[in-house]
């Protein structure tokens, strides 16, 4: 635990009508199965504020937060439940029942909250204090967990840990707006596009990616038993990840409209002037252009020839691009990835 952390309080949030007797089980598509074994996703959020006194975050901020969340999760029951899988079941599936909730831990930080929150360089272990542990065992994993922490007089961050076998992204997202939602409003009411869809049956699955997903997992879990069949196959313990050492840094750096305007004419007028037989039509969506540059820019920061062949890779959110579409609210994965490697 880094020094300049001090933890307050370690609660348990219920969603606000948990004392119903309402149980979900949603089952694990091919998208969440992608995932599941793979490390959770953190994010960290800042919000400055330099009103921001332990007396009032204790007797405002929190409370409010809490109270907010609780009405928040009552629409979001699978992230106050688990992950599990059963002995007879052939794939895990996500359970909540009444009682269950979710961790959230309350902290306080001597840090530089302009650093942490700005765009100077600066080490990510850094941000490791602010991250609360998310609860993964062999037969069961929590879905996701938080922890807000301040820094006094400076403002405070709110920090989530999610679960990537439970959802994605969008989703993500999704819920953090409607947290916000409730609490600007202090309503429990939503708009329909932050209501969650649980129907699994608008992702179709006709060739059996379910069973073809898992058999990929089990096959990357045999490499690392050095070829051994593993002691639990059904184990929903996460792949071991390196640890990011100290030298490693984060450093944002902002595109403007203007900017991302000139390298697309960059790209367009070398395209043009470049010889080839059949020219084809750049596609230069301001994704392209953003993830070309910065991959460009970090193969040249890192030396050597800056013509050799490198490994590329991205997500793809899948919800538009599914036939028929999945509804823009779906709860879950729906989310690919694309990869290129040098040959």
């Amino acid at each position: 635990m880094d020094s300049s952390l001090k933890i307050i309080d370690e609660a348990q949030v219920p969603p606000s009508n948990s004392d119903s007797s309402e149980s979900l089980t949603l089952p694990l598509t091919f998208f969440d199965l992608l995932w599941y074994k793979l490390h959770a996703v953190e994010r960290v959020i800042f919000y400055k504020l330099t009103d921001a006194t332990r007396p009032f975050f204790d007797s405002v901020i929190v409370p409010n937060l809490k109270t907010s969340l609780s009405s928040s999760l009552s629409h979001y029951l699978p992230l106050a439940g688990k992950l599990v899988w059963e002995p007879l079941d052939p794939k895990p599936k996500i359970i909540y029942t009444p009682n269950d909730a979710v961790s959230f831990t309350v902290a306080e930080s001597n840090a530089d909250f302009s650093r942490l929150s700005g765009n100077e360089p600066y080490p990510t272990a850094e941000l490791y204090p602010l991250v609360p542990e998310l609860q993964v065992a062999d037969d069961s994993a929590a879905a996701v967990s938080f922890q807000v922490t301040l820094f006094p007089n400076q403002g405070f961050c709110i920090c989530v840990n999610a679960h990537h076998a439970v959802l994605d992204g969008k989703t993500t997202t999704m819920f953090l707006k409607s947290w916000a939602h409730t609490c600007k409003n202090q309503d429990s009411s939503l708009p329909d596009d932050l209501i969650p869809i649980y129907d699994r049956t608008v992702v179709k699955d006709p060739t059996d990616l379910d069973t073809k997903v898992l058999n990929a997992w089990h096959k990357v879990g045999k490499v690392f038993t050095g070829g051994k069949e593993p002691e639990n196959p059904k184990s929903l313990k996460l792949l071991w990840s390196p640890e990011v050492g100290p030298d490693v840094f984060r450093y944002t750096l902002s595109l403007t409209k203007e900017n991302i305007q000139k390298l697309r004419e960059r790209l367009k007028k070398e395209s043009s002037s470049s010889v080839s037989s059949s020219p084809k039509e750049l596609r230069l969506s301001t994704f392209v252009i953003v993830y070309s540059y910065a991959l460009t820019c970090l193969i040249k920061a890192r030396g050597g020839d800056p013509n050799r062949p490198v490994g590329y890779g991205f997500a793809v959110d899948c919800r538009s691009l599914m036939v028929p579409p999945v509804p823009s609210n779906y709860f879950g994965n729906c989310v690919s990835a694309c990869f290129k490697m040098p040959i």
